[in-house]
């Protein structure tokens, strides 16, 4: 044990952990040259088309002597989860800040998650290579921050090597060895990540606290009571090395012979299954706090026959997705499908992409909402995940919405921009923070639903792409809004209806119409388009019909014949938009344009 050092890499988005892990491996030999590429741990294609991190990786690596166990971890705000279940399977972290860009929201918000597990930090400074490296400012930003002498900071370039050996070196000294955490007569393992493999059934990611466990070993989960036989277990090289056991401070892989991937539960701490004695006493691991979505929209399969091959995809997806939340529901327009909750839009729009590509699932996904509390006069309370689910205006009390802690970091300069943006989304304004002379952090307090669509893209729009965000859920506050429907074709289109507040409704609702004018295909009828609350109009576009040229087979003549085809044409399509023929179906593709806009 006093051999293995377990650690991961923490840092903001786009700061370089992946490149920074691939040296890593390169340096260590863990992987042959020739295997090599960009991104090695990034297993998903969307990762390496969008070049971020979504889930996190283990791998084992061998360094003088010692056996490192390296956890790479993604580093958006809708993936912070992941980092959670990363940090607790771990001792030390490397915590990698961009030289040019330095501390941002979500290098804070890491390095926050880290201390609470009291782990050991190593600063980084990462990127030292780039031009626009500025290494005492971000020096200066580190110490501040974590009170260390300059000479614990470490300079370094994932692109080149530069410094990798020495971050190596800081995990072997600076990182303590792991230790027995109770008895070691009992296996004591905590499952922070788990997949499924359709020849294998489920396999669950481990580390082992305290004992060991063998290939042919009975084991038992303590929340779940399920039990097993191990089929096989070994480390990450990074692919699957079988070692048929793993002994107490290691990081690897046990098949469990499960094939429901209910069974078995990330946070779920595995032990020995021998004779029915104490093992049911035996204290089960810290998991990990029950995630809060903060986002929810309906998932349906677009052929109704899909259903429960929507429903084992996304059992399967939540096995390496703890972060989802979904339960069954069902539309009586779209059928029976699931409401999911997310972390935020990235999050959704991550996983309805896996859905399509790993399981060629043709989706429909209903606007997202944020959950509200709505108390009724008659006492009731409810909790509305769905614009469908909302009661009448009439039997509603008060509605609530969640309200976030909002962290804005951003360079002086943009304080105007930044203060404009934020008052125009309604949020309250709490303090602002320094780091250092040139940069800021500003804290406020501001309703989710503000902050869902396009509030990022804004904020980096107004401070030329220097500003960064992170937000937790604060609590409820008071809101007024209203369920807002989409007609298409005088038909309420139900996956298109959302809650807006009451003095946004119009702009919202023009917004919305004026999108499915420049995405709905052109009919052979003229197709209304409109926005209504409560029964009335107020937003409203319309689609020209398609043309079939019915003229041209005349060949001169009165140019009465004309006009007779032509009024036949016309007495033809409003006969189809009467008898509900006229019936418009909305392409996938527009759902994703709406969610976007």
């Amino acid at each position: 044990m006093n051999k293995i050092r377990n650690f991961c890499i923490i840092a903001h988005i786009d700061h370089g952990k992946s490149t920074m892990a691939d040296r890593m491996l390169e340096i260590t030999g863990t992987i042959e040259k020739r295997k090599m590429k960009d991104q090695v741990l990034d297993r998903l294609d969307l990762e390496r088309e969008r070049g971020i991190t979504i889930k996190l990786q283990p791998v084992k690596m061998s360094y003088q002597g010692y056996s490192l166990n390296l956890i790479d971890t993604p580093g958006h705000v809708d993936f912070s989860y992941e980092v959670s279940r990363s940090l607790a399977a771990v001792e030390g972290a490397a915590l990698l800040v961009d030289a040019s860009q330095g501390i941002q929201a979500q290098t804070l918000a890491n390095l926050y998650l880290a201390l609470e597990q009291n782990l050991t930090i190593i600063p980084v400074i990462n990127k030292i290579d780039l031009p626009a490296a500025n290494i005492e400012k971000t020096k200066k930003e580190i110490i501040q921050l974590l009170g260390c002498a300059p000479e614990e900071i470490i300079l370094a370039s994932g692109k080149t090597g530069q410094g990798v050996l020495e971050v190596l070196q800081a995990v072997i000294e600076r990182v303590p060895a792991p230790v027995e955490t109770g008895s070691g007569a009992f296996l004591r393992a905590l499952i922070f990540d788990s997949t499924y493999d359709e020849y294998r059934g489920v396999v669950a990611y481990i580390r082992i606290f305290d004992g060991a466990v063998k290939k042919g070993d009975k084991i038992v989960l303590l929340a779940t009571k399920a039990k097993s036989e191990v089929l096989d277990a070994g480390i990450f090289a990074p692919e699957y090395k079988s070692t048929g056991e793993l002994k107490t401070g290691q990081i690897g892989y046990i098949v469990t012979g499960f094939k429901g991937v209910s069974e078995c539960r990330v946070g779920d701490t595995v032990t020995n299954y021998q004779l029915p004695i104490t093992n049911y006493q035996l204290k089960p691991l810290q998991g990990y706090k029950e995630v809060k979505p903060m986002v929810f929209a309906g998932v349906f399969p677009k052929e109704g026959n899909e259903f429960e091959e929507l429903r084992e995809a996304i059992d399967k997806l939540k096995l390496n997705d703890a972060a989802l939340v979904y339960e069954p529901e069902h539309s009586q327009a779209l059928g029976f499908g699931f409401r999911c909750g997310f972390l935020g839009l990235l999050h959704l729009e991550i996983f309805q992409e896996r859905l399509s590509r790993e399981y060629n699932l043709n989706l429909i996904v209903t606007i997202p909402s944020v959950a509200y509390q709505v108390y009724k006069k008659n006492g009731e309370e409810l909790i509305i995940r769905s614009p469908q689910k909302l009661p009448d205006l009439a039997e509603i009390d008060k509605i609530e919405e969640p309200w976030v802690n909002l962290d804005i970091i951003a360079p002086k300069e943009y304080l105007g921009a930044i203060l404009n943006l934020t008052q125009e989304k309604r949020g309250l304004y709490k303090n602002t923070e320094y780091i250092d002379s040139s940069r800021v952090i500003l804290h406020y307090e501001i309703a989710l639903a503000a902050i869902l669509t396009d509030f990022y893209d804004k904020i980096k729009s107004v401070s030329s792409g220097y500003a960064s965000i992170n937000y937790d859920l604060a609590g409820y506050k008071p809101a007024d809004v209203v369920k807002m429907d989409i007609l298409v074709a005088e038909e309420a289109v139900e996956a298109l209806a959302m809650i807006v507040y009451r003095d946004e409704a119009f702009k919202r609702g023009k917004e919305t119409v004026n999108t499915l004018k420049e995405t709905l295909p052109k009919q052979m009828f003229v197709v209304k388009l409109q926005a209504a609350v409560g029964g009335k109009i107020i937003a409203a576009e319309r689609i020209s019909a398609r043309r079939k040229d019915v003229t041209a087979k005349l060949y001169g003549g009165d140019v009465s014949r004309k006009r007779k085809l032509l009024e036949k044409q016309k007495k033809g399509k409003k006969k189809m938009e009467a008898q509900g023929k006229g019936r418009v179906e909305i392409p996938s593709d527009t759902f994703v344009k709406l969610l976007k806009r």
